[in-house]
């Protein structure tokens, strides 16, 4: 335990793949389910869902069609970025105990 709190252990790949889809699952549905609460808590998430309603709603069916394909292409790239940022952060810590075992035998 005490090498966890000094940091001479890091977080195993188990934890993080974890947190991974937390974030990659979890928040987007729990953001979901809570739109209306922030919609109705917050001023500033009402004003921007009556704007883009509102401009939404002047749209031609086919500029409908690729804003919404334009969103989900994004929302893509967001979970393709966020699965990118874990598979660094597991290769750091794969290469960190990989030198630090090329290390023990050398000493």
């Amino acid at each position: 335990m005490w090498n966890f709190l000094t940091f001479q252990t890091f977080i195993t790949q188990d934890v993080l793949i974890i947190i991974y889809y937390i974030g990659a699952i979890l928040i987007p549905i729990i953001l979901w389910y809570f739109k209306d609460y922030l919609r109705n808590r917050f001023t500033l998430f009402s004003r921007i869902d009556t704007a883009s309603r509102q401009l939404f709603s002047t749209l031609s069916t086919r500029n409908r069609i690729f804003a919404l394909l334009g969103f989900f292409i994004l929302f893509l790239c967001m979970e393709l970025c966020w699965r990118m940022m874990f598979e660094m952060m597991i290769g750091y810590f794969n290469m960190h105990n990989f030198l630090q075992s090329i290390a023990s035998r050398q000493g």
